[in-house]
């Protein structure tokens, strides 16, 4: 019986260097040769993973599920309304917290978040087992891959990250924003580094439930992959949930296995251990 397999990226199917272990690529080929099919199920959008060296999938679901991609047709794509984002971007500016914008076309920032997020990024590398020399290219290198423009109430929103001067910038947000859903991620041990604010009732849940009405798919036929709380919601429809060694304790306590680490080719024990491959 084949499967629909959905990867979480950050942590899962990639390390936190931002790379896809060789082993990971050939259980996702080796899965989809054998008649299963694979979707990521990220936070990112679609513009930030079209800069991941990522194998061949059969879709997407993005902005943690605000947009559901299969085969290249877009299913589903919920963005915020220029209102909601001309709210968030006054709202950091006046708090003086940097943030990015998340759009298919490209993922826009202001000037505080050139400022503060090589040191964020750092924290998070650093958090997730990264070499010192690795976390701090890799926080330059967030930055880089990144549009700085005045241009910043946009129209094709997904959602939006901005960066945590303390937690209670996201407790805050909750208050500020009941209008959307307000999550934070980043750090060891989810340590809050950032907030994101997207639109109401989007989910990774919500998204796969989409995608297998489209499909014409079995929940019954299901396998999530993920890292984190934010993956929690994957969990809860999923016939069948596997969480990563480096993962967090919630994921963890949530799932039906626990494989290795990412970069201890986490992704192909727990591929083999399915008989995916």
């Amino acid at each position: 019986m084949s499967k629909i397999v959905f990867l979480d990226v950050d942590g899962t199917l990639i390390d936190y260097d931002a790379k896809c272990p060789d082993s990971a690529k050939r259980a996702v080929e080796q899965a989809r040769a054998n008649g299963h099919k694979v979707y990521i199920c990220t936070g990112c959008s679609k513009a930030e993973i079209e800069q991941r060296d990522l194998p061949e999938l059969d879709g997407m679901i993005g902005a943690n599920g605000g947009y559901v991609e299969d085969g290249g047709e877009v299913v589903m794509h919920q963005a915020l309304s220029v209102e909601q984002v001309r709210h968030i971007v006054d709202w950091c500016e006046a708090r003086h917290l940097g943030f990015y914008l998340e759009a298919n076309s490209g993922m826009y920032i202001n000037a505080w978040f050139a400022e503060q997020a090589p040191a964020t990024m750092y924290k998070y590398a650093m958090g997730k087992g990264a070499s010192e020399d690795a976390a701090k290219a890799a926080g330059q290198s967030f930055v880089n891959s990144m549009i700085r423009t005045d241009d910043l109430y946009r129209d094709d929103v997904n959602k939006v990250s901005f960066i945590l001067s303390s937690y209670q910038d996201h407790l805050d947000s909750k208050v500020e924003f009941p209008d959307m859903e307000c999550n934070t991620w980043g750090g060891k041990d989810e340590q809050a580094l950032f907030g994101d604010l997207g639109p109401k009732g989007i989910t990774k849940r919500h998204a796969i439930e989409v995608l297998l009405e489209h499909l014409g798919a079995d929940q019954d036929d299901t396998i999530s992959f993920g890292d984190a709380k934010i993956d929690l919601s994957m969990f809860e429809l999923c016939a069948y949930n596997v969480a990563m060694g480096n993962g967090g304790p919630e994921i963890k306590a949530a799932a039906d296995y626990v494989t290795d680490d990412v970069n201890e080719d986490g992704l192909f024990n727990a591929f083999e251990h399915l008989g995916l491959i």
